[in-house]
């Protein structure tokens, strides 16, 4: 079989042989086998030409993911398990043109998670680990961050948290303590910032008060009524202090 004619195509070529068979290729596989006008192509290069075809297919599916974002090895790696092709040779070439490059990978990671998310260092550690980045590469860009950021950020969600929050006292504490460190952040970090705040529901006790003497006393008078609103509003996280002082508030105005 001859070569007659070689065309674009697209992104590919078209090579047309002298029997009326129409090969798409790539400009890698010309280039490869030197697939000049007359040439002839027996059955062993054109097999040699439809397996490079399937490589390059696969090869350019990678290029068009990495285009739309970094990607790690790791995520490649399971790409292209799913293909029936040289993984190693695609993953090194793409090392070698840096489109591979997990110290990029995390750094740009990094520098997303802390400006687009409410994530912490500890969960974007975590989740750095499971693309199989390496602990010293991930801890050398995290020491870069800016501690004050991060504090920001901090006091920012624990502000967000306690606003028109439902609990109060050491219940809203405890649970925005524990929702920041699910998030990834220090604890003892959390806690600084917090007391910092110094952070108050005062008009909260009065609306809780409230909708408990509303309820409660249909069924209950006097200090059984007082008893029972009391231990409400203790279980919804009030302190006795918090409590007593708004009873007394309320009695002298």
């Amino acid at each position: 079989m001859k070569i007659e004619k070689i065309k674009k195509n697209g992104k590919k070529y078209k090579i047309i042989l002298d029997n009326g068979l129409e090969i798409k290729t790539y400009d890698d596989v010309i280039i490869n086998h030197n697939l000049l006008y007359n040439k002839t192509i027996d059955s062993e290069l054109l097999d040699k030409i439809n397996k490079e075809n399937d490589y390059y297919d696969v090869y350019y599916k990678v290029i068009n993911l990495l285009s739309k974002k970094l990607r790690s090895e790791k995520e490649i790696k399971e790409f292209l398990d799913k293909y029936d092709v040289d993984k190693n040779k695609i993953i090194n070439k793409l090392k070698s043109i840096n489109l591979i490059n997990d110290k990029n990978f995390a750094k740009a990671y990094i520098s997303d998670r802390i400006n687009l998310s409410n994530d912490g260092i500890d969960k974007i550690k975590n989740d750095l680990l499971k693309h199989n980045i390496d602990l010293n590469l991930i801890m050398e860009e995290i020491s870069k961050i800016d501690n004050e950021l991060i504090d920001k950020k901090i006091a920012k969600l624990i502000i967000k948290k306690t606003n028109n929050s439902k609990y109060s006292g050491f219940k809203l504490k405890y649970k925005v303590v524990n929702d920041l460190i699910n998030l990834g952040y220090d604890k003892s970090k959390i806690i600084e910032i917090y007391d910092s705040l110094d952070i108050k529901n005062d008009n909260l006790i009065g609306k809780e008060y409230n909708k408990l003497y509303s309820s409660l006393s249909k069924k209950y008078k006097d200090k059984e009524l007082e008893y029972r609103i009391n231990v409400k509003l203790y279980n919804k996280g009030f302190t006795k202090e918090e409590i007593d002082n708004y009873l007394n508030l309320e009695k002298s105005n």
